[in-house]
């Protein structure tokens, strides 16, 4: 059974300097979308940048965490014992 996924919207008010609101209302002349949708799409692109680069900086930051490590054996090691088995 399809079940849609129902998207519970907020009305919040934004300010636009005039420029802002004049190219948001070509935007939705040239592509038929309303204004509130094509900020809606703004909005989620946004976050999701946002998002991917949250990723990358941690990833950054936990680079090389296990390099300095003396409780773990040595892989090369590990790995030259399983080659003789």
């Amino acid at each position: 059974m399809y079940t849609p996924t129902v998207y519970i919207m907020i009305r919040t008010q934004i300010y636009l300097t005039k420029e802002e609101r004049d190219g948001l209302k070509e935007a939705s002349a040239a592509t038929g979308k309303k204004q509130s949708e094509l900020i809606r799409e703004a909005v989620d692109q946004y976050l999701d940048e946002a998002k991917d680069s949250r990723r990358q900086a941690i990833l950054k930051e936990t680079a090389g965490a296990w390099g300095n490590r003396k409780d773990i054996p040595d892989y090369e090691e590990t790995r030259k014992s399983w080659d003789r088995l």
